[in-house]
């Protein structure tokens, strides 16, 4: 075997990244991440306040690099992530916001004052919720469009928001790249939260931050509070139904077997106690219509402002 022969040891995939533009040094990708922040600062409580009539606080809370699952995996519990892509940008890039935010600002929709609120117990988001984060993203997004160096004037791709514990993985096979996490502090009444960008780094280093012209307010709180109504009144919700029977002992219990006939406990209109997510929502009677079982609502336990809080949650 001549000198020729001997094999070359692989290259780091560190140095790999540094050589091909996938991977910065700390004080280029500190400053980027820090304009990104500043821009979110300024703009995004602008955003909101023209389109909801809400007041929030946006202030940059730091960053961090590393592998982009890792970074992914490391927002923590109870934290809502949505993948995203902008043409002529970035074809893979993620955004996580905390509960928090979201629940608060469902409580506010519904109608609940400033000074009455507590900082909500965090939890993974409700269906109707996770519908609510689908706007939230939006937001977040938008700004981020107009801050980057995208041309063609595209808007984001975002798919459906999930719980983080819901995340589906990366495809296998798909290389976890170098990226950074650029974390905002975002505070709505008495509950403050976050949200972060995570964006490889490849695309980060390309990227001519450039804060967004700022607009003429517009106010647009009804428009947008008709928006979510709608987006909350299509959710689908599981009920369930109960019906209460007649008491029996411990002992004809033990003795039941396939066949046997337990009588309602009502002997004329069957009452029915209907719920939803836990809640207590309708007092029904029970029927029939044609070959279906059904119940028919004869009084609401709670108001409509009230249904929809209980099914918030």
């Amino acid at each position: 075997m001549t000198m020729n022969d001997t094999p070359r040891a692989p290259m780091s995939p560190t140095l790999l990244a540094k050589l091909t533009g996938g991977l910065g040094d700390h004080q280029r990708v500190e400053k980027l991440c820090s304009s990104m922040g500043l821009v979110y600062a300024e703009f995004l409580p602008d955003l909101i306040k023209s389109e909801l009539g809400l007041d929030i606080t946006v202030a940059y809370a730091g960053s961090k690099t590393g592998a982009m699952d890792e970074l992914i995996a490391g927002l923590g519990p109870n934290v809502s992530v949505v993948n995203g892509s902008l043409r002529n940008w970035s074809q893979n890039f993620v955004l996580g916001c905390g509960n928090g935010f979201v629940l608060t600002l469902m409580e506010r929709m519904l109608g609940a004052m400033p000074e009455t609120m507590a900082p909500p117990a965090l939890r993974p988001l409700s269906l109707m919720e996770l519908d609510l984060a689908v706007m939230v993203f939006d937001k977040i997004a938008n700004v981020l469009r107009s801050a980057v160096n995208a041309p063609g004037a595209f808007e984001p791709y975002l798919e459906a928001p999930r719980n983080i514990e819901d995340r589906l993985p990366p495809p296998e096979g798909q290389p976890d790249e170098y990226a950074a996490a650029i974390k905002m502090s975002v505070k709505l009444g008495t509950c403050v939260s976050h949200f972060t960008l995570v964006v490889p780094q490849k695309v980060l280093l390309k990227t001519v931050v450039t804060p967004p012209k700022a607009k003429a307010p517009t106010v647009k709180s009804e428009a947008w509070t008709q928006q979510l109504t709608h987006q909350v009144h299509r959710s689908e919700v599981t009920m369930d139904a109960r019906i209460r029977l007649q008491s029996l002992t411990l002992e004809t219990i033990s003795r039941l077997a396939v066949g046997d006939v337990i009588p309602f406990l009502d002997s004329e209109d069957v009452k029915v106690e209907v719920s939803a997510n836990g809640k207590d929502l309708y007092v029904c009677e029970f029927g029939r219509s044609g070959e279906n079982y059904t119940v028919r609502v004869k009084d609401t336990i709670n108001s409509d402002s009230e249904l929809l809080k209980h099914l918030m949650n």
